[in-house]
Formats: C-alpha cells, structure tokens, sequence
C-alpha cells in the first residue's frame, strides 16, 4: 500500500487558508483561488486533495461549495481522489457532495452527535466513501469547527466508527496543528493498533523525517499544509521519500 501525502486546501470566504490550531480568526491566506491551489498541488505530484469548507465546520453553512465544485469538474477526467468536509450535517449533505463526484466525504461534529448517519452512509455508498475526523485536543475529541470538547477519546471513537461502517479515519492533533514545531506519533500509533481500517494523520508536520516517523507508525498517510505552503519542503521530494516498493 502506498502512503499518501496530501495537500490541504481549507477553504474561507472563498480563499485558500491556514488556520493556527483551528482558531476562527488565524487564517493565514495561502492563495486567492483554491482551484488554483488544487491544479498546482496536481502538476507538483498530489493524487488526493483535503478540501475543507471551513466556513461549514466554523459556521454550520456550506458557501463555499461552488469552489468544490468547480475543482470536481476540473480533475473529472484525472486519477485523483477528493476528500471533503467542513459543515456536513446530515445525509443528505453528504449525498450531494458524493453525487456530484467526491470521493469521500468527512464528517466529525455530525458523526458524534448522530453515530447512524455512518451507517446509512456507507449502506447507500460504500464505506470508502465515508471518512471520520477525530480531531484531538489534550486527549479529547473536539467538534463542531474545534470550538468545543467532547469526552471522548480518539481510539474510543474509532473503535465504535469502524464498527458502524466507516472506511476510513482522518485524525488531526489539534495541539500541534499549524504550530509548525513537529508531530506527536504516540496518539497515531494507538489509535492505528485500535483499528483495522486506514488512519490518514494530520498536525505538526514540518519535514521529510515527520513524514517518515508517521509512515514508521503504521498510518496510511498524511495531510499537510503549512509545511508545504511555507516551502519547508516540496511535495515532489516528499513523495519520492516516501515511496514504498509496490508504489508507482
């Protein structure tokens, strides 16, 4: 299996942004245009994209999803995978985002608040198409755009997500996401011996040697974003780093 790097594109107010452990008012703007980001994280190597609307997660509204469109339309024809969330509330905002040509989409304050709503998706679509986020924060699951704590722990949620249908599990640490100062592997790798399905990691990465530490754990892959916007290092010499035997 090959371990992917993926490039976050977080999406607000139209805009390609870095957010400092998720709080509303740190974004960083990366570039003006998101399809512009994505077609340049394409020509650079990147098969998976990580779009996030984060006026959805933040505010509950899901405005920016003409600029997800518009970069579905534009890799229709490409080998890519498109991974989006941020404000995916119930079924049927699911639905339409895999309707109209995402692969899978990520769901967390929802997934918590109705466990069923896995099920049913990944009844109607296939669990492949079904991510979960857990993001974590002092040990603890935090939902609804990193604005609140729940009192659950990560491996205790995808134990029970797993069981319920998911494909997949997105986990961010959110005490070290946008820091740029490195992960922690520790929380990867017990929620990875929890679970049997791919764990994709995401926070903290600021090299190559962070890249490969997660790999080492037993992740599937990794999302990235200040590291690669901040030009510590490029997504092609990344790849190659990473590169199993049985990959292209």
């Amino acid at each position: 299996m090959c371990f992917e790097i993926i490039p976050a594109i977080d999406i607000r107010e139209g805009k390609c942004v870095q957010l400092v452990q998720g709080v509303p008012g740190s974004e960083i703007v990366c570039l003006d245009d998101p399809v512009e980001a994505a077609v340049d994280w394409y020509n650079k190597g990147a098969r998976i994209f990580h779009l996030i609307d984060l006026d959805g997660a933040i505010e509950g509204e899901r405005k920016n999803a003409p600029i997800i469109q518009n970069i579905v339309d534009k890799f229709k024809t490409e080998d890519v995978v498109i991974q989006v969330g941020g404000g995916i509330r119930s079924e049927e905002d699911a639905a339409q985002l895999l309707n109209i040509g995402v692969d899978r989409v990520i769901l967390s304050t929802a997934a918590l608040e109705n466990p069923g709503l896995i099920k049913g998706l990944a009844k109607r679509f296939g669990s492949k198409s079904v991510m979960v986020a857990l993001d974590s924060k002092k040990g603890k699951i935090s939902v609804e755009g990193w604005t609140k704590e729940s009192e659950f722990t990560a491996v205790d949620m995808g134990i029970k997500f797993e069981n319920l249908g998911a494909g997949s599990i997105l986990f961010t640490n959110i005490d070290t996401e946008g820091l740029m100062q490195g992960t922690e592997t520790k929380p990867i790798e017990e929620l990875v011996e929890s679970v049997t399905i791919p764990v994709i990691a995401s926070g903290g990465v600021t090299s190559i040697d962070d890249l490969l530490t997660i790999k080492n754990v037993g992740a599937s892959g990794v999302v990235v974003g200040s590291a690669l916007y901040k030009n510590k290092f490029k997504l092609a010499d990344a790849i190659d780093a990473v590169k199993g035997k049985n990959c292209k």
